[in-house]
């Protein structure tokens, strides 16, 4: 039950927003251009990221840090520094162009701040759209998490420091796959971390009751399920399977059962053209009604109007 590579698998950059900033003291930057993910990482300095909501998270040379949106955030040197300049998915390097403008000297590509030298460099690499990046995902993630490099040891780094200033033909596809090569190897180390953030999909191990129960919904949700079917399947009582897969996950089976349903039929809402019905089917509920009333009753709408809302994003705006 390999759920992480089930959840990335459809994680595809497209135009990403890849950028290095170089600052002078002191310095601080507000990013508000909605993505759903970005990745940073200081290739030179120390820096802090302070989210909306929340404490300031310190960023190190090595260390890779993924935001999760749409909510802006600050990076900077010193927490108590205000924001100088906002990025922004429109405009990336405001400042910049602005002194291009008045004659002064042209960076590198995809350069923000002019000379190559500073008190620190900041790599950014931005996701545009929601497309291929699954809710079931994105509720797995807190709203700021750092990997250091020591945790995650990211052997590519250098490579991608190295291509973002490059301008070459395919320059923005090989990005792409580098960005989301970061991210699934930064995610991984994040989910392995002994402090336990992984969620439960991830953490549970495969050959455990609560783990083969588990195996069981995932690889086939739209089966009739029930407690005592899965008791079954696995070999033990139908009380037993509850108290331990309640103990060890947080809630009964058959809530997580539907909580899962909901956040796949939602996956396939955003990301794929297949009717509600079909979807309805798809996760295990046996008419469009049915999976309308449970997904109006857990997500606030119905599967229509949440894919109507969804719309921008699945064309990568």
């Amino acid at each position: 039950m390999d759920t992480l590579t089930d959840l990335l698998d459809g994680v595809h950059a497209r135009a990403a927003l890849v950028h290095r900033s170089i600052m002078t003291s002191p310095w601080s930057l507000r990013f508000a251009s909605g993505a759903p993910l970005t990745l940073l990482t200081m290739l030179d300095g120390q820096g802090w990221i302070i989210p909306a909501d929340g404490g300031a998270l310190a960023i190190g040379p090595g260390d890779i840090a993924v935001v999760r949106g749409p909510a802006s955030y600050t990076v900077a040197e010193d927490p108590a520094t205000p924001p100088r300049h906002a990025i922004t998915s429109a405009s990336y390097c405001a400042a910049t162009a602005r002194t291009i403008e008045n004659g002064g000297a042209v960076p590198a590509p995809r350069t923000c701040g002019v000379g190559e030298s500073g008190s620190a460099v900041l790599l950014s690499g931005a996701y545009q759209g929601r497309a291929g990046i699954s809710d079931r995902l994105l509720n797995a993630l807190p709203d700021v998490l750092v990997v250091t490099d020591d945790e995650c040891c990211f052997p590519l780094l250098g490579v991608v420091a190295a291509e973002v200033v490059r301008d070459r033909p395919g320059q923005q596809a090989v990005l792409n796959r580098l960005l989301d090569l970061m991210l699934v190897t930064t995610l991984r180390a994040w989910f392995d971390r002994p402090q336990r953030h992984a969620p439960v999909w991830y953490r549970v191990k495969d050959d455990s009751v609560v783990g083969a129960a588990l195996r069981l919904m995932h690889g086939d949700p739209a089966l009739p399920w029930t407690v005592e079917s899965l008791a079954a399947e696995v070999g033990v009582s139908r009380a037993a399977l509850a108290r331990r897969f309640t103990a060890e996950v947080g809630e009964p089976p058959i809530t997580y059962l539907s909580n899962w349903r909901i956040a796949l039929a939602a996956d396939l809402l955003r990301n794929t053209d297949a009717t509600v019905g079909s979807i309805a089917h798809k996760v295990g509920y046996s008419s469009t009604f049915a999976l309308s009333v449970a997904f109006k009753r857990r997500l606030g709408a119905t599967p229509s109007r949440y894919r109507a809302a969804t719309l921008p994003d699945r064309r990568g705006g």
